[in-house]
């Protein structure tokens, strides 16, 4: 298997990973219910209080979580080549901010919920255990996957993706 194979593999997982939460977020937004509490009561309140506006934010947010899932595929397997340097720039850098957040969020819903972190008044426990334990490790893997799968399918010295740099001397 190549480089390149192993590559797309992540792509499609990074893909698989996003077009989850940008369902997700579309399948709220036209009223389903399940697992909607495990985003956190603001989003629950937001939509009883605003149904509009909240189906608008979150068919905003699977368009966005759309559009970063797909895009680095498709840019890989050949669409959009016009775009693929500033695809590619731009995936990088979702890719990070997924990882990071993905990540910071999930282990510190999780410490809230262990008590290692204390918060004065009570804590919204079924929000806070979807991000510890749903929707931010995904996100993470969705980051992680996407890193690698661009990594591994980069072009040496293209702007927008990462450039390899030799380990030999120069001499």
């Amino acid at each position: 298997m190549t480089r390149r194979s192993v590559g797309q593999r992540f792509l499609v997982a990074a893909c698989l990973a996003g077009g989850t939460h940008a369902a997700f977020s579309l399948y709220w937004a036209v009223g389903g219910g399940w697992l909607f509490d495990t985003v956190g009561r603001g989003a629950v309140d937001l939509q009883a209080e605003r149904p509009l506006a909240a189906a608008a934010v979150l068919v905003a947010a699977a368009a966005v979580k759309g559009a970063v899932a797909v895009l680095p595929l498709l840019v890989e397997r050949g669409r959009l080549a016009r775009l693929r340097r500033l695809a590619r720039l731009g995936s990088w850098l979702a890719g990070a901010v997924l990882v990071v957040y993905g990540t910071v969020i999930a282990l510190v819903s999780a410490a809230v919920l262990s008590g290692a972190i204390a918060v004065d008044g009570d804590i919204d426990r079924r929000g806070m255990l979807g991000h510890a334990l749903i929707w931010d490790p995904l996100f993470a893997v969705w980051g992680v996957c996407l890193t690698i799968g661009l990594w591994c399918t980069r072009q040496r010295g293209r702007l927008g993706d990462a450039v390899q740099v030799d380990s030999y001397a120069a001499g």
